[in-house]
């Protein structure tokens, strides 16, 4: 495959607009990173006073220092906890990636105690059941440092203990599944939490300062009138010496680290030497300047896919038909996969070319990428006639039974079908980032606006009522304003990864390296070979 020739100029006045608009976003969302990590560090005198780390600080002694390190979902809560964006703190109250420890690629979960004493929030939730979800279609070591107050009971929400029994769930699922379950138990794990080191393959306690009980002492007291110290009911020394909940002991924090560090090592699952790759030959800086702010500009995905795959070449598939959706064969960090991406809507036959296109790349074996930026499907009187919803629909039918993984980037705009169509989040890919620009909604803001306005109007019509007058007019119109700002504001990215409908948002110049580490992910994870078990490690 010979390299795409590129006709973008980054020096174009327009571009540089595009990239400047771009950089605001990335700043905004390393900002808003920085404040969970700025709430969680108010507590340092804290925890230093009890010889403890900050959370941050465990997982960066738990992870092979100079290795790379992928963070999911940090966005987890935003605008969820609290309508102010300059209050809202997001990460759902957890730390969560994918990293290498003793040279194992694992899945590492923290509480972060630093923020509500670790207690869990509802989107904390939804992010721990994802990323738990990932590390058992990965086969990842799921390494779990815990020290959580459990639930807000000053904010309770039954649904979140209803659906809260999934993260135990995934514990005994990653277990049976011959994925290895390890727990540093840091501080305190009461009620629910308490599940958490008993339903881990190993733990590690922490002396003086780990507690897992099912009852505290308040409401031991209050249920049954039983006085006993927090160090009788789930102190470390007596789960490690009594009960055998704990197998190992430690001093501090840095000590159970260090053992944790060594009981992964000693799974065997050390990851293979990255393997070298042919970089794209244009620059990844000009991502920025190539994806426009609003879905109605035009952009070449070609130009996209050439700042991301090897060598910036790719093979098309199709290119006189269906011209609108894109297919391209390429190799990302010497992986061969296949792209399917959107030069505009998808149309019939689009809509066949990717159908074809994802069974010829399940049939190759080969990871399939789409990168979304789409209005949706045609829609129209010709477009009906010639089939439309028969013809998306084998596409969906298409990507729900791909029998290859799946990873999806949404670049620009995910609107209504063409986000199913494109595998999205509700088709279970096995990855899913956003840029910072990209917007995902049923339709946009004010085609939405639009649509309620004609449905308004033929209503007042059908009353005998005039449409033309003056207050009449002005309730159309602030209708419209409103149901406009609705849309707008929840289809922003930051505020769909604040409902965990991503796994983060991205700096689009890491694109090209988070797709890389996603593909070594999956294709390490068909490399392991795990030994199931009928009902998980229980304790003894």
């Amino acid at each position: 495959m010979t390299p795409y020739v590129s006709a973008f100029d980054p020096t174009d006045p327009a571009a540089q607009a595009r990239a400047a608009a771009m950089r605001a976003r990335i700043e905004r969302l390393r900002a808003l990173e920085a404040r969970a990590a700025a709430v969680s560090a108010q507590a340092a005198p804290v925890f230093h006073r009890r010889g403890q780390l900050l959370p941050r600080e465990r997982v960066g002694l738990l992870l092979d220092p100079g290795r790379p390190f992928l963070p999911l979902c940090t966005l987890a809560g935003y605008l969820q906890d609290q309508a102010d964006p300059e209050r809202s703190v997001p990460g759902g109250g957890l730390l969560a990636g994918i990293g290498f420890v003793a040279g194992v690629r694992c899945m590492v979960v923290a509480s972060d105690s630093g923020i509500d004493a670790g207690a869990i929030q509802p989107r904390g939730l939804e992010k721990i059941l994802r990323v738990q979800e990932i590390a058992l279609q990965n086969r990842l070591p799921f390494v779990h440092l815990v020290e959580s107050a459990g639930a807000n009971l000053m904010k309770y929400q039954v649904e979140g203990f209803v659906l809260g029994g999934g993260l135990f769930r995934n514990l005994a699922r990653l277990s049976a599944a011959g994925v290895p379950v390890i727990t540093v138990q840091h501080g305190s794990g009461t009620a629910g939490g308490a599940y958490m080191p008993g339903l881990s393959d190993v733990v590690i306690m922490v002396r003086g300062r780990s507690r897992a009980f099912l009852a505290g002492p308040p409401l031991l007291k209050a249920a049954t009138g039983e006085i006993a110290t927090e160090e009788e009911l789930g102190g470390a020394e007596m789960h490690t010496a009594v009960s055998g909940l704990g197998e190992a002991l430690a001093e501090d924090d840095r000590h159970a680290l260090g053992l944790a560090r060594e009981i992964v090592a000693r799974t065997g699952w050390q990851a293979p030497e990255p393997v070298a790759a042919p970089e794209p030959i244009y620059a990844a800086e000009d991502l920025l300047g190539l994806m426009p702010q609003h879905h109605r500009e035009p952009v070449d995905m070609r130009e996209i896919v050439a700042r991301i795959v090897d060598g910036s070449a790719f093979l098309e598939f199709k290119p006189l038909f269906g011209p609108g959706t894109v297919c391209l064969q390429a190799a990302i960090g010497t992986h061969p996969v296949g792209i399917v991406t959107n030069n505009g809507p998808i149309d019939v036959p689009g809509a066949n070319k990717a159908t074809h296109f994802i069974q010829w790349m399940c049939q190759l074996g080969a990871p399939i990428i789409y990168l979304q930026n789409t209005t949706g499907y045609m829609v129209g009187r010709d477009s009906e006639q010639s089939g439309m919803i028969k013809h998306g629909s084998k596409m969906i039918q298409a990507v729900t039974l791909a029998t290859v993984p799946q990873i999806t980037v949404q670049c620009g705009a995910s609107f209504g079908a063409g986000n199913y169509g494109m595998c999205g989040r509700g088709f279970a890919p096995r990855f899913l980032f956003s840029w910072p620009h990209a917007r995902t909604a049923v339709m946009g803001g004010e085609q939405a606006a639009r649509t309620m306005q004609i449905v308004a109007e033929a209503g007042l019509a059908r009353k005998g009522l005039a449409i033309d007058a003056t207050e009449v007019r002005a309730q159309l119109q602030a209708q419209s304003q409103a149901i406009e700002r609705n849309f707008e504001a929840q289809a922003d990215a930051f505020y769909t990864s604040g409902l965990v409908l991503d796994d983060g948002v991205i700096d689009p110049r890491d694109t090209r390296a988070v797709l890389r580490f996603c593909l070594d992910t999956v294709r390490e994870a068909e490399r392991r070979t795990p030994h199931p078990v009928q009902f998980g490690v229980a304790r003894m």
